[in-house]
């Protein structure tokens, strides 16, 4: 008898991937956790029957959260994460030595600890001394900072169960406010293959850009996410991720990637049209 796992995209849609074996499965106070073993992908988590992450490709979702803001303003030195339980983001973040300290606020610890267990090459340096792991609601812990950080990345799940106060005006605002004077924020913004993801992406890009002067999508082909093609949003303070990009710095940091360069990091910004269509007439 064959296993497969299938998260179903739309009612006409389904992704599906054949299973080894059923490694882990609880219920943890905030979702049901679990963890496959897949032919294909390596390992899989999955939160509430969502993909979360796999070993296989997991890189490019981790390489494009974090380099692109890095690659604009090398001098980051204080980051918090929001979400980014399995690891990866905060994986990505230790190859800069400029990083002095980063705060990562997970709200639920079995996705950690799962992590550590099931996903070592992804959450080895959450032990890290500069990092601070913080079991707590992301959105209460940046309500009362102000002028704190220089990088907020929101790796966030869609805006169902835990992850759902991550997609509001309050909440930019008070990252807005958390941030500081030149800070960046980077959220992921849900594909637009699908109405009912990009509905929540035109609606984070459009409160985004009634507060932060420079506000900008990208993408990444993540085969594993809905529609295998993903955004994110780069909202900045200052910065400009094009104009703005530190190539030849960026470079000469020699840090080590998968997916993301800095001739990648240009393209990424060149959306296609209907996307762009999609954005400027507001809906989908």
């Amino acid at each position: 008898m064959e296993l497969w796992y299938s998260e179903k995209h739309t009612d006409n849609v389904s992704f599906s991937l054949k299973i080894k074996e059923h490694l882990f499965s609880a219920q943890s106070d905030f979702q049901r956790v679990d963890v496959l073993a897949t032919y294909e992908y390596g390992n899989l988590m999955t939160l509430d029957g969502l993909v979360m992450v796999t070993e296989k490709d997991e890189f490019i979702y981790h390489d494009m959260i974090v380099h692109p803001a890095l690659a604009v303003n090398p001098n980051i030195k204080k980051v918090l994460v929001i979400g980014g339980g399995d690891g990866g983001t905060v994986r990505e973040l230790m190859k800069y030595p400029a990083i002095e300290h980063v705060d990562m606020v997970e709200i639920d610890k079995m996705v950690i600890d799962v992590a550590k267990k099931f996903f070592p090459t992804i959450s080895c340096e959450l032990d890290n001394e500069k990092v601070s792991v913080l079991y707590e609601d992301g959105i209460k812990f940046v309500k009362d900072k102000e002028n704190t950080y220089d990088l907020i990345l929101i790796d966030s799940t869609d805006p169902i169960g835990p992850g759902e106060g991550l997609f509001t005006t309050d909440f930019y605002n008070d990252c807005f406010k958390a941030l500081k004077e030149d800070g960046i924020l980077i959220n992921q913004n849900e594909t637009p293959v699908y109405d009912k993801f990009f509905e929540v992406g035109i609606s984070s890009y459009k409160k985004l850009k009634k507060m932060f002067p420079i506000v900008e999508v990208y993408q990444a082909h993540i085969p594993t996410y809905p529609g295998g093609y993903w955004l994110f949003n780069f909202a900045s303070k200052k910065y400009n991720p094009v104009k703005d990009l530190k190539s030849k710095t960026w470079n000469s940091l020699n840090i080590d990637t998968k997916y993301y360069n800095t001739n990648l990091h240009k393209g990424a910004f060149a959306i296609p049209n209907y996307v762009k269509e999609k954005f400027n007439n507001g809906n989908v």
